[in-house]
């Protein structure tokens, strides 16, 4: 079975945190029914929703993914480096703790769920604004004793490592090179969003399907190029508090 955690969108998402985006006026309506949406699109996609504890009070909560790495042998709780969002954690660790161990990222480490990509049994980890050396560190202390490698990349003029990189096929990452040290990736087959789409790298795999953002046509002609299978979908309400496609779930087998 594939878990989908998700969470409902506040009222008060206009207070978000920005970094590379400019404030603009957010639809709250129009957020909550696209959020509606894409949990309807997971489930089309085989996920079975879960939905954490609604938090109208903590603007950024509906961005589950910041808060948790869940592997198939545990979870781990972030520590998110805006320090407003640290209290998002605790309603998502109650209900991760019904499918996985649970481990925690301790001070002084800062740790966003959305710096770290998993491609087979490496964590591609970014270096960022929000997640911090001390983090990875700890990081690598739970996992590396499962079999885990731990490779930081460089992130710079975006807010995390998957708002520049995410997978598209096994060994297929849709990336940004602007924004990352894409050597990191060497390994691995690099496919880049169209030069007018900066932003369009982040998609959300699962199982066949790769969902990206109506927003991103042209990079979405180069996946489909590619032969992935795309369905694209409307997040512009969520893009405006600098939400991607995979911000808004954490996914995981039990």
């Amino acid at each position: 079975m594939r878990i989908a955690l998700t969470r409902a969108v506040s009222p008060n998402i206009g207070a978000c945190q920005l970094t590379h985006v400019l404030r603009a006026a957010i639809d709250v309506d129009a957020a909550q029914a696209q959020h509606q949406r894409y949990e309807a699109r997971l489930e089309e996609l085989g996920c079975r929703i879960r939905h954490v504890a609604a938090a109208p009070h903590l603007p950024d909560s509906v961005f589950v993914e910041d808060t948790a790495v869940v592997l198939d042998e545990l979870g781990i709780v972030a520590r998110p480096g805006a320090a407003s969002r640290r209290s998002e954690t605790e309603a998502v660790a109650e209900a991760l703790a019904d499918y996985r161990t649970l481990r925690w990222i301790e001070p002084p480490g800062t740790l966003d769920g959305g710096d770290v990509l998993r491609v087979g049994r490496v964590l591609y980890v970014g270096l960022s604004t929000r997640t911090n050396p001390d983090a990875i560190e700890q990081l690598r202390g739970h996992v590396e004793p499962l079999g885990y490698a731990v490779r930081p990349v460089a992130v710079t003029a975006c807010l995390h490592l998957k708002s520049a990189a995410t997978l598209v096929a096994p060994d297929t990452v849709l990336v940004n090179r602007a924004w990352l040290d894409a050597r990191r990736f060497e390994e691995l087959e690099l496919l880049d969003v169209a030069p007018s789409e900066p932003m369009g790298a982040n998609a959300l795999w699962i199982g066949d399907t790769v969902v990206c953002s109506t927003a991103f046509e042209k990079t979405r002609e180069r996946l489909v190029n590619r032969g992935i299978m795309v369905r694209s979908m409307d997040l512009s309400e969520l893009a405006k508090a600098e939400g991607g496609m995979t911000c808004c779930s954490v996914i995981f087998e039990v």
